[in-house]
């Protein structure tokens, strides 16, 4: 059964060695497990709904709950210490774009403000519930995830929004094809909640962001339907999926989705490649990028993250000689793990692969084989299990990331690293913090950081010792001049930060074209956009 308080299924639990938990608890302290509310007691604390009766909508306390927020560091710890403030008035489970259209409508005679609930992954506050006198609906588009249809010719697939990653791949699988969408949250996100974040997928080199997989959909706004046909190419004006895509559930629902789609691969790879330090590794990276070879995943660990990895790995006698061969061939204390994929026909996969090699050796990079990337690729949708494992021995995990281009990677990567050390230092705290690139352009690269450090088991210390974090880290990131995020959207943690990227006159674009689809600002207010002067979002 999915966790109400954590991540994922509650049968699966992601053990963390011995060894470990002893490198974690040298390097930032040994921590001290909370002790987290009951189901019950969280449950007690919904109030009594203010929406009126609608055959569709349930507002039994549990539903409510469980509806009421995402995976950031800030929803855990409301869950884990029973501080859930503010829940939903009332759930639907919409079957239909027509049974959507009428929750809609139904809202709107109630004055209420609607929240589009995908799959409840979002980690930056894309379904917290607005604090005021309005009530919230929220709608959960899990019922909407059939097959609607597969054309074979044109590669297209529809698909009811709501469909769940490992439900999508199952269907199209069983036709002989795939989306090759691949977030770590993959398992428990939705195609809706990939479209209207801008997610990108660990195999984005082969199959493309979500942006290149949206083809068209159906979306329903308070003010009325909106179809987007779908072409191999436009020049048509205003492309209208650019206005779904990343939009954060402001204009509307959307309630199918044409995606594209290719034939299952004969063959799939991932090698593991180590090099003596950082630059040399990222050099080697960038000249493959820009190579544009057939690949489908480049992954490159600093060596603060490469250490973490082959310590969380366990295997301590085949880690040992592994560091031993590493260490005789000049990849000693600053060693970099580079991942590489590529996936397709087998010629083409082994000259991609070959290619990459050749270029990574004169870099002075070493190759050891598919073991580590075999490794990777079986639990890649499960190390997010890590967090639940470490906050029960105390500590919290939150991660940050960006983009830019390759001249600022290097800087990025060290200012970010140092501004978490920084506040976590003024908060009487040491942080244990890595980076990778999770994916990279001919242009530039994602810079993806984690930060591991101390809960103090109190429910205003740890809110505040993350939003002393969660400040320095973006600040750093507008002052670098990176996306003030790559893949996990805006929601309310980063849209103080929008204005540096888009500008007052393209964030005022963007109000002017929200308001256009929902005059009455009752599509999950408070997201996405900065806060306006003396009114609410």
């Amino acid at each position: 059964m999915r966790r109400w308080n954590g991540w994922g299924d509650d049968t699966i639990n992601f053990a963390i060695n011995a060894d470990a938990l002893a490198f974690l608890q040298q390097r930032i302290g040994e921590g001290k497990a909370p002790v987290d509310v009951t189901q019950a007691k969280a449950c007690s604390a919904v109030p009594a709904s203010r929406l009126p009766p609608h055959p569709l909508v349930d507002t039994s306390a549990e539903v409510r709950m469980r509806n009421s927020l995402g995976q950031s560091l800030p929803d855990w710890l409301k869950m884990r210490f029973g501080k859930i403030e503010h829940f939903p008035d009332g759930v639907a489970f919409p079957e239909s774009g027509e049974q959507v259209r009428e929750l809609l409508t139904y809202a709107k005679a109630c004055g209420a403000a609607v929240i589009p609930y995908g799959g409840g992954t979002s980690v930056v506050g894309h379904l917290t519930v607005p604090q005021g006198v309005q009530p919230v609906l929220s709608l959960n588009m899990a019922r909407l995830s059939n097959l609607i249809n597969l054309d074979k010719k044109a590669q297209l697939a529809r698909f009811g929004a709501g469909v769940f990653g490992p439900d999508l791949e199952a269907q199209l699988r069983a036709q002989g094809y795939t989306l090759g969408h691949f977030p770590q949250s993959f398992e428990y996100s939705t195609l809706g909640g990939w479209v209207v974040t801008r997610s990108s997928g660990q195999q984005s080199l082969r199959y493309g962001r979500i942006e290149q997989l949206f083809a068209g959909g159906r979306v329903e706004t308070p003010a009325g339907t909106l179809d987007i046909q779908t072409f191999p190419a436009s020049a048509a004006g205003t492309d209208l999926r650019e206005m779904v895509l990343g939009s954060e559930g402001r204009i509307g629902v959307l309630t199918e989705a044409v995606v594209r789609v290719t034939p299952l691969p004969e063959r799939e790879e991932f090698h593991a490649v180590f090099f003596p330090d950082w630059d040399a590794a990222q050099e080697a990276i960038r000249q493959i990028a820009q190579a544009k070879l057939p690949l489908s995943m480049l992954r490159l660990s600093n060596a603060t993250e490469t250490l973490t990895t082959l310590t969380l790995a366990g295997h301590k006698k085949l880690i040992g000689l592994l560091e031993t061969y590493l260490n005789w061939r000049g990849c000693k204390d600053e060693k970099c793990l580079l991942m590489i994929g590529a996936t397709g026909q087998k010629s083409t996969v082994a000259n991609a692969i070959k290619t990459a090699m050749q270029i990574a050796r004169r870099q002075h990079g070493i190759a050891v084989g598919q073991a580590m990337g075999n490794k990777w690729k079986q639990n890649r949708f499960r190390s997010v299990y890590l967090r639940n494992s470490l906050w029960q021995q105390g500590y919290a995990i939150d991660t940050v990331e960006t983009a830019c281009d390759w001249p600022k990677v290097k800087d990025m990567m060290l200012t970010v690293e140092q501004a978490a050390t920084t506040a976590l230092a003024e908060c009487g705290e040491r942080v244990h913090t890595y980076t990778h690139l999770s994916h990279v352009y001919a242009q530039g690269a994602s810079v993806y950081t984690t930060f591991a450090y101390r809960l103090s088991g109190n429910y205003e210390q740890d809110l505040a010792r993350w939003r002393c974090l969660k400040a320095a880290v973006c600040e750093a990131i507008v002052s670098i001049g990176g996306t003030i995020s790559h893949q996990h959207g805006v929601g309310t943690d980063h849209a103080p930060y929008l204005v540096a990227e888009k500008g007052e006159f393209g964030v005022a674009a963007m109000r002017h074209l929200y308001r256009h689809f929902d005059p009455d600002g009752m599509m999950n207010p408070g997201k996405l956009l900065p806060q306006e002067e003396g009114a609410g979002s």
